[in-house]
Order: structure tokens, then C-alpha cells, then sequence
């Protein structure tokens, strides 16, 4: 038997359009999930609009939340690190996230991130197919194991995928693991330079 999620999903406040600014802008109204009652915002993807390559990441972070835009927290200025090591520019990619609110629990002053339920992945999947379909890459790395299933299904690996790309019917589909997995890493040192040679070989032509 099926088990219905308890979330109406994202799909109702898809608006027809072809326009990002007003699929942000849509995104910013979304209750597809109960995740918008305690978040400060949306977290829309941004970057070109037309890029050959887009990133995708978890969820927005404390740092995101509070400024509105992805990857700019802790996590974010690594990977920046890790693309100007490989000559790739941040301003050609688009960057989003699986899911568009950030999880967390309040302890004290501090928000503590949570990871997203599968629930609420599924919920917000409908905005990442739309920007998906928007932008229309050539290329799609999933950073981590939550951006990784939204794309290529609940049983995708990142240890099985990292650093290689997939054949899917309107784009390559790659994996490595989240920037912040290496900031949590023990040997941080080597987590890195294993997250560069991964971003290195995905961004090889296919």
C-alpha cells in the first residue's frame, strides 16, 4: 500500500511561465510543505539563466535563510574555493537546492540544522524540475546524497556516483558529496582534495 504524504507538494504554486524571476518570485509564496512556517524565506536556485551546468545542494543553510540566496554560508564560500581550483567560474552555473526552506531546530539562540524528510524532498521536487526545465543544462552535479535521490531516484548513491556522470534523456546527471561534508571531515585536507578532483572530473566534457 502507498503512504500518502501528509504535504499538498509545491505543485499548485508552479506557476506556466518561462521566466525565472517570476518562478522565484512564485516560490516565495509556497506552502507545499510546513517548512515555510518557521523558515525566514524561499531560498530560490540563481545564476544564469542559461547555463550549461547547473549545482544542486541539499537545503539552504542558517547563513542562506537569512540572506535569501543559496551557498553563501560556510559551505558555499568552499565550494567557491573548490570552482576557481578548477578555472570554473560561479557566475556561468546555476545553483539551487533540493528543497527551497531550511530544517532546523531552535537550541538557545542557535538554529541547528536538520536534514529534510524524504516528505519534504518530494514536496518541493515540483520547483526543481521547473528550474530544471528552465534553464535546460547540458550538466547537473548533485552535491550530496539528498540532491542526488531528487534527481535520480530515493536508491541513488553518492558513494556508488561520485565523481562519474550518467546518461539521462535531456541532461548528464553527476554526484559528489556536500561542501559541508568536507568541512565536518576529520582529514579536511584530503576530503578536499578528493571534492576537487570529483568537481574536476565531472566538469570534463562528456
Amino acid at each position: 500500500m502507498t503512504t500518502r504524504s501528509k504535504y499538498p507538494g509545491a505543485a499548485d504554486y508552479v506557476p506556466r511561465t518561462h521566466d525565472l524571476d517570476a518562478m522565484r518570485d512564485a516560490a516565495g509564496r509556497c506552502h507545499g510543505c510546513d517548512l515555510y512556517r518557521d523558515a525566514t524565506q524561499t531560498v530560490f536556485g540563481e545564476g544564469s539563466p542559461d547555463a550549461g551546468t547547473v549545482l544542486i545542494g541539499e537545503q539552504p543553510g542558517n547563513d542562506e535563510d537569512l540572506d535569501g540566496h543559496p551557498f553563501v554560508g560556510p559551505a558555499g564560500h568552499l565550494l567557491d574555493r573548490a570552482l576557481d581550483d578548477i578555472g570554473v567560474d560561479r557566475a556561468t552555473l546555476y545553483l539551487t537546492n533540493a528543497v527551497k526552506h531550511f530544517r532546523f531546530v531552535q537550541r538557545g539562540k542557535r538554529r541547528i540544522h536538520q536534514q529534510p524528510r524524504r516528505t519534504e524532498i518530494v514536496a518541493c521536487t515540483p520547483w526543481l524540475t521547473a528550474e530544471l526545465d528552465l534553464v535546460a543544462p547540458e550538466l547537473v552535479i548533485c552535491l550530496g546524497a539528498i540532491a542526488t535521490q531528487s534527481v535520480l531516484g530515493a536508491k541513488a548513491k553518492v558513494t556508488e556516483l561520485r565523481g562519474r556522470t550518467v546518461e539521462l534523456e535531456h541532461f548528464r546527471v553527476g554526484a559528489t558529496v556536500h561542501p559541508s561534508s568536507v568541512l565536518r571531515a576529520t582529514d579536511r585536507k584530503q576530503a578536499y582534495a578528493e571534492f576537487v578532483d570529483d568537481l574536476t572530473r565531472l566538469f570534463e566534457p562528456g
